[in-house]
């Protein structure tokens, strides 16, 4: 019998990851590139550019019915440190883009004739935006249909067609692997064959995972089978180093410039905020984290603000009109705007800078005590599982993680 039902949360991914996210948002329009004379040799771009950027595509499902707070809540203070595993991995030289999707299932406030399933966020590298929505599912009695939820990620989500884009589903959830008329064994084989690895997480104990389909639905697509106990405590692992990384990440706020609408740029600040808010809420090691994340690649804004815009190239400042502009650069020439937004991106390298040092020293720290408990303590949570699958497959794709 499932328990009664009780509403939750306001991340991960962050698995975060995360958010939707928005991928789909539409990019600023550039203006056409003017012609090169025919007289003049064509620039040869550099090695890296030429090539075609490694990239990874997770999607996250959910089991949100009445007896899993527990995972949500693994999923909220894990985000960041899922997102700072991705971001020790390269190919060819290159860290790719992370693009998240999240998907709940099981909820009875879900459409029945959507077999229960929602799709919360597509595909999308707006980080702040994954970890809102994860902070916003809520808990409610439901239908767990395993295999309704994988098929409709493999259909709606705008999966890469390149074999060389490390593509993988995590379904996590504590019923049946095989309730609900869409059988799940079909939608994993779907979802390999389109190049998706498909993990099982199942919450409970590792036998009844095996003898309720979890583990038949990961083998065939290639995935791995993983069993957690949802409501085991996140130990909070104190670093010497994690309230310099808080207020470093406060600092870096001040860095950015977002453009847009008056409507839209108070959004983005609101959303920055509020998740440095809940990271911090949900511990100092999660703030400490999403500290990390904030200091890194893979924190993308160029959408909304400018710095990372323009040295993203995804929008030029000349082209930004002047009502979409913030307060500090109305009413100033364009080399005054230029000048601003320069000294804010210097500033913010020297901030990122000092949290890639900090976080170094974090992350040794944290090995140390790792390998320590190691042995103690063999149960999995979500974000080593995660990490684990990751890892495994990425390394099939020729990736490359730091040690």
């Amino acid at each position: 019998m499932k328990k009664d039902l009780r509403a939750l949360l306001a991340c991960t991914f962050s698995l975060a990851i995360c958010a939707g996210l928005v991928l789909g948002q539409e990019k600023t329009d550039l203006k056409p590139a003017t012609a090169t004379p025919a007289a003049k040799e064509p620039e040869t771009k550099p090695a890296t550019e030429a090539a075609e950027k490694p990239k990874i595509q997770m999607a996250i499902l959910l089991d949100t019915s009445n007896s899993m707070d527990g995972l949500i809540n693994q999923a909220r203070t894990q985000l960041w440190k899922i997102v700072n595993e991705f971001a020790k991995a390269k190919k060819g030289g290159v860290q790719p883009d992370l693009q998240v999707a999240l998907f709940e299932y099981g909820n009875n406030s879900i459409d029945a004739g959507a077999n229960y399933v929602r799709q919360v966020v597509p595909f999308t590298d707006d980080l702040d935006k994954v970890s809102d929505e994860l902070f916003k599912l809520t808990t409610n009695g439901g239908e767990e249909y395993c295999g309704a939820v994988i098929e409709a990620a493999t259909k709606r989500l705008q999966w890469d067609e390149s074999d060389k884009v490390l593509k993988c589903i995590f379904v996590a959830g504590n019923e049946p692997f095989t309730q609900g008329s869409i059988d799940p064994f079909t939608a994993c084989s779907a979802a390999i064959k389109k190049g998706i690895t498909v993990n099982t997480i199942h919450c409970g104990p590792l036998a009844t995972g095996i003898n309720t389909g979890w583990q038949k639905g990961a083998q065939l697509a290639d995935g791995t089978y993983v069993a957690i106990d949802q409501d085991k405590p996140v130990v909070a692992v104190k670093t010497p180093v994690d309230e310099k990384l808080v207020k470093l990440s406060l600092e870096l706020n001040k860095t950015y410039v977002f453009y847009g609408t008056a409507e839209a740029r108070r959004e983005r600040e609101n959303l920055q905020r509020v998740q440095d808010t809940n990271a911090g809420k949900a511990g100092l090691q999660a703030a400490a984290a999403r500290a990390e994340t904030k200091g890194g690649e893979l924190y993308n804004n160029a959408k909304y603000d400018l710095v990372d815009g323009i040295e993203k190239k995804e929008v030029k400042l000349e082209d930004v009109k002047e009502v979409d502009l913030p307060e500090e650069l109305k009413g100033k020439s364009l080399e005054e705007r230029k000048a601003y937004v320069e000294a804010q991106s210097k500033k913010r390298k020297e901030i990122q800078a000092e949290i890639k040092k900090l976080s170094e020293e974090r992350q040794k720290f944290l090995a140390d005590h790792e390998a320590k408990e190691r042995e103690k303590n063999k149960n999995e949570s979500l974000d080593t599982a995660v990490i684990k699958a990751v890892r495994q497959q990425a390394e099939k794709r020729e990736f490359k993680f730091e040690k």
